[in-house]
């Protein structure tokens, strides 16, 4: 990595725009950058570590970017890093932008723009610049792998912080291992340590849960096998405890097999038992129910014996209804017949009793000969219905033309007195439009006048308000300026009093041992103390803010008085000098007369459409009145024709309807009549008929009554009988059959016969015998399905032990391999002599190289007499591996590297920078570090040992490489010719170029 060109802007104590060009200063080899205390040496640093990685080191960075800014900064001027660099064979160009607060475009105040980033990349090809990135995560990834370091190994590696490996030196192991932690990146190893624990941890419980569920089933096992032999006495994780379980689970189910063996046999027994009291129970039984069967047999045999003179008679019963079936076709016959002739009589009476007395004693003939004359009469009414019926015709057209007479004539009443208003009327209306029109002419004139009278009114109130503002914004101006003034004073009050007792601050700083910020020694004899009443730099810069913070409000307040001005003098313009209230007087004059004009406008279109209706009402009232006119007219000769026709139609009628109210009434009575004797003439036919057919059935029933053996047809309906009566006497015989054979057939049986000979059988005593032996066999099954249960769940619960401790071998010999590696990782194995965890093994190692690199430059730097090696003793009660020495080839002897002098100090931190250094970028892949800066600690050397020093550090020049060392000491200024100065001022600081062509 070798730097080119770096550009600074508004960063730090620089206030303006700083150029430092690398190359220029590179091209010595060795080059010097100084100052002043305070002056911004460091900022340099900070710089080029900012543009590579967006942050400066160690404490110095805060917050987001904001505290960078140089408050010497103008208010508009941005701060931004532009650093041009060659890495890996490329050249770029970073350039950054942090955050900052800048003036708002509108308004007052100040708004924060996000920080921005560019990388560019020189094409040598095309000798332009070509756009690579704008983001911050892609420039920060490719700027890391590029240097192959992060942003603390950069600033170990390449800004080379003396005090901090002096430091280094006089640390103890824990302090060197967090520095060498972040350097290497070895959390890996440490993560690898934790891992391990970790891993010991899981595998020792998962080890614990099985041995747990282990011993669980052997405790389901022992209350499955009921046997109070106690389980091994051991405890889960105890070396064993699967052996022993499962051998005892052995025993448990061997004696359990014999427990089962036991119970099958005792089953065997119980169950032929069983058997013979079954076969007793059922030969009891059967002999039982023989016994029972014959018993019933004679009980039945002799209820039949009582009720045989009942089943002769039904018998008998039975054969007569036959016979009477032969009669019963007659008897229908007979029943209908006599059936129709009495509802035929009763037609006829009911048709007789509606006709006149006249007709009510004549036959069917007669009967018919009436209806067939009133039928004739009717029809000769046809003509006279037709008259009736334009009769009503007649009257109803009357009936309107009366009412459309009366209509025409209220018709013609209001038209003539409506058209004799019209005159006066019109002239109403057109005095009314006449009216509106003027009040419209006066509105049109009014409001001309009436927009500028309200915008001078707004104006003048505007003129009276601003007037008032201009007066509190010139005595807030006033006050803003006189306090900028006082805090002004103030502040520089402040800056000369701190000037005046600075020595005793940077006095305050100083510690035995430690180098001088100033002059560099180690020595403070008298150094300056703090007087009473001492201003520190934090009250200056309070002042300074509040100077500038009163200062800005002053020139707000300006601002804002200028603007009331500028509006005040804008309203007076507009408004002129006239009072307030008399222009608001002027103007609700104006609005009144305005409104009232308006008002009177408005009634201009009403005024004109009610003229065109009236004069549309009036022509339509002209209209009809002549129509009703002509109308009155036609009417008088249509009345007299309808008087003819109508007397006409009376005379016809008077004669056709006789008696009768009216033509319809007579047809009705001619209908009705014929109606009546038609029905009358049927129903005596229909009776005679009716009459003729009982008496052929009376003759033939009688004939078939003597056939079938009856004396009488009355003798023959008595032996009839129903389907139901049928059915259920039938039935009744049947059942008697039925019940003879099957109480023949029991008596006939003959193993029957043999049990009624027998003693009555024991049911109850076989029974009882037959339930023993059934709970015997239920006792023995019941232990036989309770010794299998066991054997079963044993064999169930000893395979899954056998399996959870073949399951579990494998876990426990992880365990074994695991706690092993974990312990030997973490240094408390017996196998770890050194005691030396895995993190701080790798450290050793690297501090073994870091040494090794170390001693090549200190043994020069010190003449050969000193030598760093790598210690791997314990310290203390600590644990061992990054123990640090020193050996004096003077003396020969080995001594800790904190017994070395201040001068000692330096050279050996030194070495051990450019060491580390050199180890670092190896382990960064190799990366060319041509630009290394080293910062202060050369003013504890004599002349001799910094002739030695910057003669080691001119030898970094080989092969191209250049070392910049920052330091205030003042002969480094007439040994290095190429030097960066770094001036400090009241606007801010500068750098200056010196010695370089």
């Amino acid at each position: 990595m070798r730097l080119h060109r770096l550009d600074i802007t508004a960063f730090g104590p620089f206030g303006g725009t700083q150029k430092v060009d690398f190359d220029a200063l590179s091209a010595a080899g060795l080059f010097l950058l100084h100052g002043p205390t305070g002056a911004g040496k460091t900022s340099v640093l900070d710089a080029v570590c900012y543009a590579l990685y967006g942050a400066v080191p160690g404490a110095r960075q805060s917050g987001q970017g904001l505290t960078l800014r140089s408050d010497h900064a103008a208010p508009g001027t941005r701060t931004e890093i532009r650093l041009e660099l060659t890495v890996a064979g490329r050249r770029l160009e970073i350039t950054r932008q942090p955050p900052w607060e800048r003036p708002k475009k509108r308004g007052s105040g100040t708004t924060t723009d996000k920080a921005q980033t560019w990388l560019r990349e020189y094409d040598s090809a095309a000798r332009t610049w070509k756009d690579l990135s704008r983001s911050h995560q892609e420039i920060g990834e490719e700027i890391t792998q590029l240097l192959g370091m992060s942003r603390e190994q950069f600033c170990q590696v390449v800004l080379l912080p003396q005090g901090d490996f002096a430091r280094f030196l006089r640390a103890d192991a824990e302090a060197r291992g967090k520095l060498l932690g972040r350097l290497f990146d070895t959390h890996r190893f440490a993560e690898a340590e934790k891992r391990l624990a970790e891993r010991r941890r899981t595998t020792e419980a998962e080890v614990r849960d099985g041995d747990a569920a282990l011993l669980a089933d052997a405790h389901r096992m022992q209350q499955a096998a009921g046997d109070p032999v106690p389980l091994p006495d051991l405890a889960p994780g105890d070396p064993g405890l699967a052996e022993a379980v499962l051998s005892w689970a052995a025993v448990a189910r061997s004696t359990a097999r014999e427990r089962l063996a036991i119970a099958q046999c005792a089953r065997t027994a119980a169950e032929s038992a069983r058997a013979a009291a079954e076969r007793a129970l059922d030969e009891v039984r059967e002999r039982a129910r023989l016994q029972r069967r014959f018993a019933e047999a004679r009980e039945r045999a002799a209820l039949l014996e009582q009720r045989a003179d009942a089943h002769r008679e039904a018998r008998e019963r039975m054969e007569r209804a036959r016979k009477a079936e032969a009669v019963a076709p007659a008897l229908d016959l007979r029943d209908s017949a006599e059936a129709e002739h009495r509802r035929a009589a009763e037609a006829e009476a009911r048709a007789r009793a509606r006709l006149p007395e006249t007709d009510a004693d004549a036959g069917a003939a007669g009967l018919a000969a009436a209806a067939r004359r009133a039928t004739e009469e009717l029809g000769g009414l046809e003509s006279a219905r037709r008259a009736e019926r334009r009769l009503g015709e007649l009257a109803a057209e009357r009936t309107e033309m009366d009412r459309q007479e009366r209509a025409d004539e209220e018709v013609l009443q209001d038209a003539e007195g409506w058209l004799a208003d019209w005159e006066q009327t019109r002239a109403a209306l057109q005095e009314r439009i006449d009216s509106a029109q003027e009040a419209a002419t006066r509105a049109e004139q009014l409001a001309v006048r009436r927009e500028p009278a309200r915008n001078r009114l707004r104006a003048a109130r505007e003129r009276d308000r601003l007037a008032q503002d201009t007066e509190a914004a010139q005595a807030r101006a006033l006050a803003s300026r006189e306090r900028a003034l006082a805090a002004h004073e103030h502040w520089l009050d402040l800056k000369e009093q701190r000037l005046k007792g600075i020595a005793a601050e940077l006095a305050a700083g100083l510690l035995d041992g430690e180098p001088c910020a100033v002059c560099g020694a180690t020595d403070h004899p008298a150094p300056a103390r703090k007087v009473a009443g001492h201003v520190g730099r934090e009250a200056e810069e309070r002042a300074l803010a509040a100077y500038r913070h009163a200062e800005e409000q002053h020139a707000e307040d300006e601002r804002r008085l200028a603007a009331v001005r500028e509006a005040l003098a804008a309203a007076t313009a507009e408004a002129g000098d006239t009072p307030t209230g008399e222009l608001a007087a002027q103007a609700d004059e104006l609005e009144r007369l305005y409104s009232a004009a308006r008002a009177g406008a408005s009634q201009l279109h009403p005024a004109q459409e009610e003229l065109r209706r009236a004069e549309q009402e009036r022509e339509r009232r002209t209209a009809a009145r002549q129509e009703a006119a002509l109308r009155v007219a036609a009417r008088v000769s249509r009345r007299d024709a309808l008087e003819r026709e109508r007397n006409a139609l009376m005379e016809e009628l008077g004669r056709a309807r006789g008696d009768a109210v009216s033509v319809a009434a007579r047809a009705a009575q001619l209908e009705r009549r014929a109606a009546l004797l038609t029905e009358a003439a049927d129903a005596v036919r229909t009776a005679e008929d009716s009459a003729q057919r009982l008496k052929e059935a009376d003759a033939r029933l009688a004939d078939a009554a003597f056939r079938a053996g009856f004396d009488t047809p009355q003798a023959a309906a008595a032996a009839l009988l129903d389907d139901s009566a049928h059915r259920e006497l039938q039935r009744r015989l049947d059942a008697w059959q039925q019940e003879e054979a099957a109480v023949r057939a029991m008596l006939a049986e003959a193993d029957t016969a043999a049990a009624a000979q027998q003693p009555p059988a024991d049911l109850a005593g076989a029974e009882q015998a037959a339930e023993a032996a059934a709970r015997r066999l239920q006792a023995a099954v019941s232990a036989q399905d309770e010794a299998a249960r066991r054997c079963a769940e044993l064999d169930r619960l000893s395979a899954r032990a056998t399996a959870s401790v073949r399951r579990l071998a494998p876990l426990r010999d992880e365990y074994d391999r695991v706690a092993r590696l974990a312990s030997l990782a973490a240094g408390t194995s017996a196998e770890n002599e050194r005691r030396m965890r895995l993190e701080s093994y790798v450290l050793a190692a690297r501090l073994e190289q870091v040494a090794a690199a170390a001693t090549v430059r200190l043994q020069r730097m010190s003449s050969g007499r000193y030598t760093l090696v790598h210690s791997d003793d314990r310290s203390g009660r600590g644990r061992s591996g990054l123990g640090l020495h020193v050996v004096d080839a003077w003396t020969g002897r080995e001594r800790d590297t904190a017994t070395l002098s201040g001068g000692e100090t330096f050279f050996a931190s030194l070495a051990l920078a450019l060491g580390l250094a050199d180890v670092v970028t190896d382990e960064a892949g190799g990366v060319r570090l041509d630009t290394l800066f080293i910062d202060e600690g050369f003013g504890s050397l004599d002349d001799q040992t910094l002739d030695e020093v910057l003669d080691v550090l001119d030898s970094l020049r080989e092969r191209d490489r250049s070392v910049g060392i920052v330091s205030h000491v003042a002969d480094l200024r007439r040994r290095i010719h190429a030097q960066l100065e770094v001036v400090k001022g009241r606007t801010g600081s500068v750098v200056r170029q010196r010695g370089v062509g």
